[in-house]
């Protein structure tokens, strides 16, 4: 016997029914809205200079305009990302070893400018530049015109080094690796505060820190002020009035002989034999007690303002000042294992002894 349905209810029958078949035919959830899409494809992220930029969320060819980026996309395992670099970079013999690619990649930057059409050739899905590149509205007008992202990349204390090595890590997928860094990088610092904390301010040795050249030198407020007091040393240039050219700071030489600091360490090689055979230098006590090193040069050069091996030159210094407080420190075990652990680099003997001693580690300008 046929079941009948009293007509109020077949009209709400073959209504829930039409509104399934529309449902089902005008609504194909299997589809992805336009919206979600981008979405799922970009992302939105604040550079160092505090900008919102709009990056894709696998950018898988990035152009690095500042050797911090590129450093940090090494150490992140993806430095054959790289499409465009800074000529520093193809200096860095080490880098070059692990990534060759890079010593053949485009340099469209020279003095601060951008060649924008050698960029655009590269077809980078984004730009890390420097801080200074996008307060620059020149620079920025060339990089918005052909619709690169841009994010900067600067730090002036560890603590914004940390931030920024974060960010990169976030933009190329690698935060797990970016967080390791930081782990480690506090690790260090911690450890060389409790054992130099207690040092008088009359016992703290004082340093003299060359910055590429003799007399460039460190002021308030940089990176190098930062790592340099967390080392437990006093830099004498910090705090003092230096002389401002092109972007750089310099001490005089009648000043730092007015310092006559414990150690003199510096960045470039070059700069140890110019200053130990120059007369005028030899009144400093650093001199006299041949005390003016060159500082470790790795991936890029320990201690430098774009270096990320800060925690390794905060650890080197202390222990070359205060060798008594680091008995138990190997240098050469830490610098093994910090290659093997954050670049999956395995260093010989031979390649450690040239990274601590600074020596042949980055090619010359050519």
């Amino acid at each position: 016997m046929p079941i009948k349905f009293p007509g109020i209810y077949l009209r709400y029958l073959l209504i829930i029914i039409l509104a399934l078949n529309f449902m089902l035919t005008g609504c194909d959830i299997s589809q992805p809205q336009p919206e979600r899409t981008e979405q799922a494809n970009t992302r939105t992220v604040t550079d160092c200079a505090g900008r919102s930029v709009t990056v894709p969320a696998n950018p898988q060819r990035i152009a690095c305009l500042c050797p911090e980026a590129g450093h940090a996309m090494a150490m992140y395992g993806q430095g054959d990302k790289i499409v465009a670099a800074v000529g520093g970079m193809q200096r860095d013999l080490l880098l070059v070893k692990m990534y060759p690619n890079i010593k053949n990649v485009p340099v469209p930057k020279v003095s601060e400018a951008i060649n924008i059409e050698e960029l655009a050739a590269c077809q980078p899905d984004l730009v890390f530049v420097k801080a200074d590149t996008v307060s620059n509205p020149a620079e920025m007008d060339k990089l918005n015109k052909v619709g690169i992202p841009a994010i900067a990349i600067g730090f002036n204390s560890m603590q914004e080094q940390q931030e920024a090595m974060q960010l990169i890590a976030l933009i190329v997928g690698a935060e797990a690796e970016g967080q390791k860094y930081n782990k480690f990088y506090q690790q260090t610092i911690t450890m060389v505060a409790e054992r130099v904390d207690k040092i008088a301010p009359d016992d703290r040795v004082l340093i003299y820190h060359s910055l590429n050249e003799a007399t460039r030198t460190d002021i308030e407020g940089s990176l190098p002020a930062d790592w340099t007091r967390a080392a437990g040393v006093i830099n004498v240039s910090v705090d003092e009035n230096l002389k401002f050219a092109e972007g750089k700071y310099y001490a005089s030489l009648e000043q730092i002989l007015l310092w006559d600091p414990d150690y003199i360490l510096v960045n470039d090689p070059n700069v140890v034999g110019y200053i130990m055979q120059h007369e005028q230098w030899r009144p400093l006590q650093a001199v006299k007690n041949r005390r003016v090193l060159a500082m470790p040069n790795g991936i890029s050069r320990w201690g430098h303002f774009s270096s990320l091996e800060t925690p390794l030159a905060v650890l080197w210094t202390a222990t070359t000042v205060y060798p008594d407080k680091f008995q138990d420190i190997d240098m050469k075990g830490v610098t093994r294992d910090f290659y093997r652990q954050f670049f999956d680099w395995e260093l010989d003997d031979t390649e450690i002894n040239k990274i601590l001693s600074g020596q042949g580690m980055r090619g010359k300008k050519s």
